[in-house]
């Protein structure tokens, strides 16, 4: 279908007036349709809107993609829909415990995706560099909050960080090692994530 064509259907079938020029910005990624555009567009073309999102990573994009309002996965989850909707448009989630594990279990998301969905990847980075540099224990309720994973593996992970990233700089700087003393630690503490994931197996 041109351009035109769904333009046309958009119009005909949804009402909706979406110029061809727009359509092509959306092939183009310059533009993103709104809620209702994308679940109108995915009817033209005859697919489902999760077929539409390449890889989604925002919780709106999760949302979509499962063919969910902002009211029904807010009510699902327990949050008035104000409260959710501003904290989609933010980036940031600030929900409970409770309101994060069900929003991963709605939106189907394993740690990894819930993090980056709800915007905590530098907090999360910032929390595991504390955990490595001091006393990773301090850190395994923080963690939990975060991320709807067992304590037991968190507490397995953190420790893990703790200790490699503590021989990274007892090696690097014990006599006759070369190289820059911490050198290796600011490198490890870089791929902090990565090495988080690892641990706990995602």
């Amino acid at each position: 279908m041109a351009p035109g064509h769904v333009a046309y259907g958009l119009r005909a079938q949804y009402g909706l007036f979406v110029d061809p020029d727009t359509v092509v910005a959306w092939e183009r990624g310059r533009a993103a349709p709104d809620d209702q555009e994308l679940t109108a567009l995915a009817g033209v073309l005859w697919c489902s809107p999760s077929e539409l999102i390449a890889a989604a990573t925002t919780l709106r994009e999760h949302r979509m993609a499962r063919g969910l309002s902002v009211e029904e996965l807010a009510r699902l989850v327990g949050v008035a829909a104000h409260a959710y909707q501003r904290m989609e448009d933010g980036g940031r989630w600030r929900g409970t415990e409770r309101q994060t594990a069900v929003l991963a279990e709605v939106l189907g998301l394993g740690p990894r995706a819930l993090i980056t969905a709800t915007g905590g990847d530098e907090a999360l980075a910032e929390l595991l560099r504390d955990a490595a540099t001091t006393r990773w224990q301090a850190y395994v309720k923080p963690a939990v909050k975060m991320l709807p994973l067992p304590k037991r593996s968190v507490e397995f992970a953190l420790q893990r960080l703790h200790t490699e990233y503590h021989a990274r700089m007892v090696a690097t700087s014990s006599w006759g090692a070369s190289g820059a003393t911490g050198d290796e630690g600011r490198a490890y503490l870089d791929g902090i994530t990565g090495h988080f994931w690892a641990a706990v197996g995602q």
